[in-house]
């Protein structure tokens, strides 16, 4: 059963991919429900996505795929859809012909995909992930393989003896398992991420820095999930 905003949501959504063939953008979904801030969208998204309606394409910003349609809600009246919206400029073009193969875009190392951009990550002390799902990026399609990927950029320098510096943006595939030595994504307690290597020691995981200034922390196999492996790096000179 979806609440009506999901539902509402799902409705404009749909329509709006019928009449266009494009998802709209995260800033005319919220005016469309009359909401104050994105994150709502992105709840009512994560939602939709969780119990099978909609599904988020990978490698492609706001692209987003109606699976099913809710049983009829006649109580819940139309989103009205609101006008185009005129861009005056589009500096960033990205190809978007690359064909399909599973979960991975085939693409020529010239080609560029975009990427959802989630912030800001930690490679010093662990902070909370700055997740903005309205932010991407253009990656080579050299640096990608199978699967799903993201980016991020690095906050900090205990991973510098690695070649990862303060403002790169990494590569990451997602992934909850990775091998021991593996640069990842971790998420400790569920509520903060920080990028480092990871070492399985009996029944604890070790966060690894690259950089002696910095210590090593261990943790118990519960308070460690990973989210993604290290797979590539971009730096701006």
């Amino acid at each position: 059963m979806l609440t009506r905003k999901q539902y509402e949501l799902l409705v404009f959504v749909d329509r709006r991919l019928r009449e266009s063939g494009v998802s709209p953008s995260f800033d005319e979904m919220k005016e469309a429900l009359g909401l104050r801030s994105k994150s709502g969208i992105h709840r009512l998204i994560s939602g939709l996505e969780e119990r099978g309606f909609i599904r988020r394409l990978p490698h492609r910003a706001r692209a987003l795929k109606v699976l099913r349609q809710p049983e009829n809600h006649p109580d819940v009246p139309a989103v009205p859809t609101p006008a185009p919206v005129v861009e005056r400029f589009r500096p960033n073009v990205i190809r978007g012909d690359f064909q399909m193969h599973g979960t991975a875009a085939k693409v020529s190392d010239a080609e560029a995909i975009e990427l959802p951009l989630y912030g800001r990550i930690a490679a010093g002390t662990p902070v909370e992930a700055l997740r903005d799902p309205t932010s991407s990026i253009g990656v080579p399609g050299s640096l990608l393989g199978s699967g799903e990927h993201y980016a991020l950029e690095v906050d900090g320098d205990s991973m510098i003896d690695a070649g990862i510096h303060s403002g790169d943006t990494v590569i990451i595939r997602r992934t909850d398992t990775a091998e021991n030595g593996s640069i990842v994504v971790a998420l400790v307690d569920d509520n903060e991420v920080t990028l480092k290597r990871l070492r399985r020691k009996g029944n604890s995981i070790a966060l690894e820095p690259a950089n002696t200034r910095f210590e090593t922390r261990i943790f118990g196999p519960d308070r460690v999930k990973v989210q993604g492996r290290l797979v590539g790096l971009m730096r701006r000179y």
